[in-house]
């Protein structure tokens, strides 16, 4: 049976702890997973822009010996009125896997419907589950557990803070969520994240207050205030999330080993100051490495190549 990896909620909570132990081994022994996809090739699909998941993606394939195929979604004949089912029965006979950045998360599902090789969500406008992974590995690399730990993610209740609830919950982890009234998280998804949490002992908060929510933190996260496909909203969301910034009160709230991430990229002045994101607590740079031995290992292990 072909798995898909669309949501972190894909994963079972064993094996989200199962790709995050693989993910630490391919990136301390990386010449033991050399020619593990030999005779495999990925396609990557982008009709959005991307640097980290693009990059990583393509440096994953290559140094595990398959054959990447960068694609932007303009220049193929799906720009031109193809479906995305066709587009998947075809790329099926092609390739061993595809890699998807789009827009709304049915795109997606209907590219599942007709391929018979792994999908891999790239991020959408729902979910950004390859990040949620480098995310939890950071973390743990961190602070040596998850479970436990509060996560308070500041700012836009947008696909990043949707696979946080997900991902941090099934790892035990109280994910707290802090936006402007009017943008919150789907509900829908706070619910899925509460019932996780009831299971494995995490939990899953939403506030409008920064301060409460960063309040004894473990981890301090944000993203930006405009996400892609919300360029008409630029200049006016400042105005909204002013107090949404993570900044040096907000560390100083947190605890006093709190770690700060941000999935980049990073809007300097607006959603993160500089004195955080270049100081002592940050792991960003970390964050974003980790893309790679995440992506690395997701595809290992939904290829069967572990």
């Amino acid at each position: 049976m072909v798995r898909h990896f669309l949501s972190i909620d894909d994963l079972s909570t064993d094996e989200v702890t199962d790709l995050l132990e693989l993910s630490e081994k391919v990136k301390a022994f990386p010449q033991a997973f050399q020619g593990r996809m030999d005779g495999l090739s990925v396609a990557m699909i982008f009709e959005k822009p991307s640097t980290r998941t693009r990059v990583a993606f393509e440096v994953g394939v290559a140094e595990l010996g398959g054959h990447p195929v960068p694609l932007v979604g303009s220049e193929l004949q799906l720009g031109r009125g193809e479906t995305i089912e066709d587009t998947g029965r075809v790329l099926s006979r092609y390739v061993d896997a595809v890699v998807v950045r789009t827009f709304g998360q049915e795109r997606l599902e209907a590219l599942t419907r007709t391929s018979t090789v792994p999908v891999i969500n790239a991020l959408s406008d729902f979910e950004h589950p390859c990040q949620c992974l480098a995310d939890l590995m950071t973390i743990k690399e961190k602070k040596e557990k998850l479970a436990g730990l509060v996560l308070a993610y500041v700012g836009d209740g947008n696909n990043v803070a949707h696979s946080l609830l997900l991902g941090g919950t099934k790892a035990g982890m109280t994910v707290r969520v802090a936006t402007p009234p009017g943008y919150e998280p789907i509900p829908q998804m706070v619910q899925r994240a509460q019932e996780i949490g009831s299971a494995t002992g995490g939990g899953a908060e939403v506030t409008n207050d920064p301060v409460e929510a960063s309040r004894g933190a473990d981890v301090l996260y944000t993203d930006v205030w405009a996400s892609m496909g919300q360029e008409a909203e630029a200049d006016e969301r400042p105005l909204v999330f002013q107090a949404y910034r993570l900044d040096q009160s907000a560390v100083d709230r947190a605890k006093p080993d709190a770690i700060v991430l941000h999935c980049l990229p990073a809007h300097r002045g607006q959603e993160i100051t500089d004195e955080v994101i270049d100081g002592p607590h940050s792991v960003v740079w970390d964050q974003a490495e980790n893309r790679l031995h995440t992506q690395k290992a997701l595809l290992l292990w939904l290829l069967g190549r572990v």
